[in-house]
């Protein structure tokens, strides 16, 4: 049953994102700012870890799920350092996704020939 819930889940936020793309004037950079900001309200009201439970992959891998990790590394660093946690949580909570996604990335620019959109 998790896979079905992280399957519909994750696919309603991808067609809510689509229809936003087709029907707005927003670009995708836009649209994925506001994927993120959204994770993060949604994780300070308390909203977003019930839905995670619920949705599991299909919540956390999105964007919302970034948004929603950032929240709460700056949570737990403001609680721990005070103001300078704003500065801290972020990072610290992101660090290993961003690598991973860089790293990744390089690799794969490695085995496929990068170019440029023509």
């Amino acid at each position: 049953m998790d896979y079905i819930n992280a399957f519909w889940v994750g696919g309603l936020i991808c067609a809510l994102v689509q229809i936003l793309l087709d029907r707005t004037k927003l670009m995708p950079g836009r649209i994925m700012v506001l994927l993120v900001c959204s994770g993060a309200v949604l994780g300070f009201l308390n909203i977003y870890q019930p839905f995670q439970e619920v949705a599991g992959a299909g919540a956390s891998v999105p964007l919302l799920g970034f948004g929603n990790v950032l929240w709460n590394g700056v949570k737990e660093a403001v609680d721990k350092s005070g103001f300078l946690g704003i500065f801290q949580g972020g990072f610290k909570a992101s660090a290993v996704g961003i690598s991973a996604a860089l790293i990744f990335g390089y690799a794969a620019s490695f085995v496929f020939e990068p170019h440029m959109k023509k």
